[in-house]
């Protein structure tokens, strides 16, 4: 009978824990791995990233929108190209005479280039200056294609004359004629002075 020493036993021992260990580790990262190489994936890193953006579109010199964002990322691989904006966005429309008309903030943005298509997502507000009113939703698309603006979701519009609520809106690009979906809400009514 061979006598083996403490010594080479505990050798022995600590080899197959480290052997054991090792296997479960391969075996219980499996998941993390792909999870690890899909959040790695060229798919997900943008091809360009700006940071602090501010851009101006003119017509004749005459400013019509500017766009204000702390972030601007943009996707070119996919058969989708796409610009997001993660950290929100700030949108002013201008007047004639070069005076915000407008101003829409969201805290989330998608522009699908190819499709003509902007997605504006979370605590979306447009605020009218020159009608002093107010519209509130949490998801608005621009149709750029079609020349629309809508909303599918809950919409509030507050006005001078009170607050009225919609399942969504339509409306025309310049945001200057819309109707909200099923409306209903509390407004005030003048009275026309008549018996």
């Amino acid at each position: 009978m061979v006598k083996r020493s403490s010594k080479y036993i505990i050798i022995q021992s600590i080899k197959s824990i480290i052997v054991i260990f090792f296997v479960i580790m391969l075996f219980g990262c499996e998941n993390s791995m792909s999870k690890i190489s899909s959040l790695s994936s060229s798919d997900t890193i943008p091809d360009e990233t700006a940071r602090d953006v501010e851009v101006t579109y003119s017509d004749s010199g005459k400013i019509l929108i500017r766009l204000i964002t702390p972030r601007l990322d943009r996707f070119q691989k996919k058969a989708s190209p796409y610009i997001e904006f993660p950290d929100g966005l700030r949108l002013l429309f201008y007047d004639s005479a070069m005076k915000v008309k407008s101003e829409l903030t969201a805290n989330y943005g998608i522009n699908w280039e190819n499709k003509k298509i902007m997605e504006v997502k979370n605590n979306v507000v447009i605020t009218d200056y020159e009608k002093n009113e107010v519209l509130n939703t949490e998801h608005i698309v621009w149709d750029q294609k079609k020349r629309i603006i809508y909303s599918d979701v809950f919409v509030k519009r507050t006005t001078p004359d009170g607050v009225l609520y919609g399942d969504g809106f339509d409306a025309d690009e310049s945001l200057k004629n819309y109707k909200l979906r099923n409306p209903h809400g509390v407004f005030t009514i003048e009275d026309q002075g008549g018996e």
